[in-house]
């Protein structure tokens, strides 16, 4: 793996599907191929990839395709954590194999109300398994949907134990004084900190964060691009204001089908509409609401369909 500090924005890929639902890899690499001429690096296999409803097999066919198409190792960060030790240990070890530029580990999420002592148990014996000092593993906080939390204390163990291994956190808590704590804690380590949503860029970036990882950086890659470029100028405010617009009406519109919903409606590729169980699509009637504040909002997807 590659040894520089990741930062910008990076998008937790949606996923393609075919009608049999297994997924499209032409298209996948294809809407990879279009975030990256965004400037927006490739965090596949996160939430709103539906990675926990792929196989180990899936995922590893998916990155194997994405890396043939020519995608740069470095602005890859795929999800490699799983309830299951050894599907963690064998998706860390293949995409350290690859030279990913990280990989953003959920800790093991089926159990809750586990110690430190247990998380720290399942990270340790992850990055032993796979015995790789290429290796940077950032941490992927989630707590409204894992509900597990990798607490303070648990980030300054791991970062002793394994200097230049724990590199960074996504932290989808939701919750600023989180986000913000970690970069005060351990940010003048080297520790990268990254917001899970965009509505927290700018504030990530003046507290001297790494950048966001946000789900919406499948559909509104540029905007996040231009202020992650120019959040010192004037206006950087003004921007923020609209990031977090659009954020809003993918939000109401229920995240994950809204989101490929508008990527087929201005790819044109029909198919982006299906889910895997038990996700399901919208309906006609929500399609049309969305469509609706789109365009209300002048929202569009330039190049997309190219």
């Amino acid at each position: 793996m590659t040894t520089h500090h990741l930062q910008g924005i990076y998008s937790p890929v949606l996923t393609p599907f075919k009608a049999d639902l297994s997924p499209d890899i032409p298209e996948f690499v294809r809407h990879c191929q279009w975030l990256l001429g965004q400037e927006v690096g490739l965090a596949v296999f996160g939430t709103n990839s539906e990675a926990n409803s792929l196989s180990v097999g899936e995922r590893k066919e998916l990155l194997d395709a994405l890396l043939e198409s020519g995608a740069p190792p470095a602005r890859l960060l795929p999800g490699t954590g799983c309830c299951a030790l050894t599907d963690t240990v064998e998706l860390t070890r293949h995409a350290a194999a690859a030279g990913v530029g990280g990989v953003l580990m959920l800790p093991p999420f089926y159990y809750k109300g586990v110690s430190d002592d247990g998380l720290f148990r399942s990270y340790a014996e992850v990055i032993e398994r796979v015995g790789d000092s290429r290796l940077r593993v950032y941490l992927y906080h989630i707590p409204p949907v894992a509900q597990v939390s990798i607490s303070l204390p648990l980030i300054e163990r791991l970062l002793k134990a394994y200097p230049g291994t724990i590199a960074g956190i996504k932290d989808s808590s939701g919750d600023w004084s989180n986000t913000e704590a970690m970069q005060r804690a351990f940010g003048a380590e080297g520790f990268d900190v990254f917001a899970g949503s965009e509505v927290f860029l700018l504030r990530t970036l003046r507290a001297g964060g790494a950048g966001c990882i946000t789900a919406t950086g499948n559909v509104n890659p540029a905007p996040m691009v231009q202020l992650f470029n120019s959040w010192q100028e004037d206006g950087a405010d003004a921007q923020q204001a609209a990031l977090d617009a659009t954020r809003a009406i993918f939000q109401k519109h229920n995240m994950i089908p809204a989101m490929k919903t508008a990527v087929a409606r201005f790819s044109g590729v029909d198919s982006w509409r299906t889910l895997r169980p038990p996700l399901t699509a919208l309906t006609a009637e929500q399609e049309r609401a969305l469509a609706q504040d789109l365009d209300h909002h002048g929202f569009a997807m330039k190049g997309i369909g190219a």
